[in-house]
């Protein structure tokens, strides 16, 4: 995992961050499933009642007389917005390009995993919100890896088993079903 303060934190060397992590975690899912709010309309909230007390805070530091700390400016230089769009751009275009092929008919494989993912992403959203997603993901990526580092060997061992199955079903599936569709419905290839 590298070294670090993400790793330690990650792998519980700094548990009170770790714990603070989830605690923190469980009180906003907890918060965003009892209100049955949306995230922009608690975010929006949250951000009023920041600016609100700011606002109060400048203007009694002014009726008290008193200098209030300077907050620094928030300043993107431009050659950082520059690289950030430029490879914002790129990852853009090859999802574009994919997407293109895919309408188009190019790679029906291609299409047909896509619309299978699509359908299980559906699902499995019809079953969870999107913040029991989120909360999950977050107690999953930081117990996890701590798991991991303290049963390594039984972890790898039974994870080899499973991929083994899991590639034989795979394999089976390839051959009967997806290596049969064709790599393209186009009228224009069948014909030349």
């Amino acid at each position: 995992m590298g070294g670090g303060l993400a790793a330690d934190v990650l792998l519980w060397k700094r548990w009170r961050v770790s714990f603070g992590i989830i605690i923190v975690a469980t009180a906003a899912w907890i918060t965003f499933e009892r209100s049955r709010l949306s995230f922009l309309s608690i975010c929006s909230d949250v951000l009023l009642i920041l600016i609100v007390l700011l606002f109060l805070r400048a203007n009694y530091a002014v009726i008290r007389d008193k200098q209030l700390p300077e907050l620094p400016e928030l300043v993107l230089s431009e050659e950082m917005v520059n690289n950030a769009a430029a490879s914002f751009r790129v990852k853009i275009n090859s999802l574009l390009l994919m997407a293109h092929d895919i309408t188009l008919g190019k790679d029906f494989r291609l299409f047909f995993k896509v619309v299978v993912c699509l359908w299980l992403l559906s699902v499995i959203g019809s079953f969870f919100s999107f913040f029991t997603l989120a909360y999950i993901g977050t107690v999953i990526s930081i117990t996890v890896p701590a798991m991991y580092n303290r049963h390594e060997e039984h972890v790898d061992k039974c994870f080899g088993i499973l991929h083994r199955k899991f590639s034989r079903h795979y394999k089976i599936v390839d051959e009967s079903f997806i290596n049969r569709l064709p790599r393209s419905l186009s009228i224009k290839e069948k014909s030349m």
